[in-house]
């Protein structure tokens, strides 16, 4: 692989129960057990919707409020050992352990960061969305269960499901524009091009929206 584009962020399945609609009969209240339980954990991924390639990982060291740097890291180190082989692109939001001084960036991941306030941006965001809507009809007892359910679920993700969750129409028009750069530029030369025309285009997409 020469170079892989991605769309990164994390997620933070837990206990709590949330409310879904069912469908009964008219006059009919659907009734759902409850446990109400205060427990999460953190899941981070990474999907490339050109191709659907993805890669996802527990994190092992969550902070208690939120995902932390130390937790990125460890996606970073776990993610560069996978895609060893080629230049990445991380597309990601603006969230503070994303940009922790304390981060040691691996040489083969270039981090851009979209908009501020933009998770519809991320096509990671509905791939997660997905998740937690199909984990949200189960009851579990533990954190054990449901990250067992989790993964196994992220497991059976096929191609076309990825792509139709996560393939944007911005992501794939900046993905075309980078094959007219003219060749003989440096790496260096080439990854900035690559960033001004993504966050320009999620600019624009953002001023559609609005």
């Amino acid at each position: 692989m020469t170079g892989a584009d991605l769309a990164c962020d994390g997620s933070r399945p837990g206990l709590m129960p949330t409310t879904r609609r069912r469908i009964t009969l008219s006059g009919v209240k659907p009734i759902r057990q409850q446990r109400p339980a205060d427990q999460s954990y953190y899941l981070y991924g990474a999907v490339e919707p050109k191709t659907e390639d993805r890669f996802f990982s527990n994190v092992s060291r969550p902070s208690r409020e939120s995902l932390g740097s130390d937790g990125f890291q460890d996606f970073l180190d776990a993610f560069t050992d996978r895609f060893s082989e080629s230049l990445n692109v991380l597309v990601l939001d603006n969230g503070q352990f994303h940009k922790a001084k304390s981060l040691t960036i691996p040489d083969d991941v270039q981090l851009i960061f979209l908009p501020p306030y933009s998770p519809e941006l991320n096509p990671v965001e509905r791939l997660w969305q997905d998740l937690k809507d199909y984990l949200g009809f189960h009851l579990h007892e533990s954190l054990s269960p449901l990250k067992q359910r989790a993964w196994e679920k992220l497991q059976t993700y096929t191609d076309e499901a990825v792509a139709s969750l996560t393939r944007y129409e911005y992501l794939p028009d900046a993905a075309r524009a980078w094959l007219f750069i003219v060749t003989g530029i440096t790496m260096s030369q080439t990854i900035m091009i690559q960033v001004e025309m993504v966050q320009v285009a999620a600019l624009s997409s953002t001023s559609k929206n609005d």
